[in-house]
Parts: structure tokens; sequence; C-alpha cells
């Protein structure tokens, strides 16, 4: 059986919106983001074991019947999201009580990769290379003693 083209196009948006939302600085739309992604699994995984009746043997027949490893894996992917949900709600609670924001703040490590990156572009902006103390100058033409 052919999947629902209008739910195709509903575990698209999902997947869309949820990995926007996840590249996000701020905790909560972080969560929004996973819990999106995650529900945007469920119906894509729903998606995958068709269409048909209950899975259970003498009460539809055997061609209708929807595929119960689908049903088991997505009742899964709910406790996980459920569970990884819970995680970040707790750490962003955290962080709003100990900074007054759920902000995720630059590391000091990013930002001195970011300052070398921006002096390794200035660089690479000029003209002409700076000279050298051993080029120009008075000693310039001298050998090192």
């Amino acid at each position: 059986m052919s999947p629902n083209l209008v739910l195709v196009i509903v575990v698209g948006v999902l997947f869309a919106a949820g990995v926007t939302l996840l590249l996000e600085r701020n905790l909560t739309r972080v969560i929004l983001g996973i819990t999106m992604l995650g529900n945007g699994v469920n119906l894509l995984i729903l998606l995958g074991g068709g269409y048909g009746g209950p899975p259970i043997v003498g009460l539809t027949p055997e061609a209708r019947m929807s595929d119960p490893l689908t049903q088991a894996m997505i009742l899964t992917a709910i406790v996980i999201t459920l569970g990884m949900t819970a995680f970040l709600l707790a750490m962003a609670y955290r962080s709003w009580l100990l900074t007054g924001h759920d902000d995720v703040q630059d590391d000091v490590e990013d930002r001195r990769i970011m300052q070398r990156a921006e002096r390794d572009e200035g660089l690479e902006d000029q003209d002409s290379p700076t000279p050298t103390p051993a080029t120009s100058g008075p000693a310039a033409g001298r050998e090192p003693r």
C-alpha cells in the first residue's frame, strides 16, 4: 500500500521545522525541535508499517493487517523522546535559575577559534604581505651571528 501524500508532506515539514529549531541557541527552541523531530520520526515509522487493521490473528484478514513491529518501534521512540525532553527541560530550568535565561553561550575555545579565523581571514584580504624584521631595515643584509 502506498503512503498518503499529505502524511509524507507532514513528515517533511516536521523534519524541516525540527532541524531549524535545533540550530537555535535558546534551549526552549531546542526542546521544541527535538519534540518535532521525534514526532516526525514516529510518523515516518508509521508510514513504513503500512495501513491495515489491528494485528490480531482471526479478527481481520491477514492481507489487511498492519505490521506490529512498527507499532512497537513507535512506542519505544515515544519513550526515548519523552526522556530526552525531560532531561532538556531540567537542563533549561537549571540554566534559567543560574543565569536568568536559557540561551547557550559561546565556549571560550569557540571564541578563540573564531578570533583565529578572523585573524587569518584578515591576512588573506591584504594586497601585499607585511614586511618581516629579517627582510627590511638596517640589519636586512647582514648574516646572523
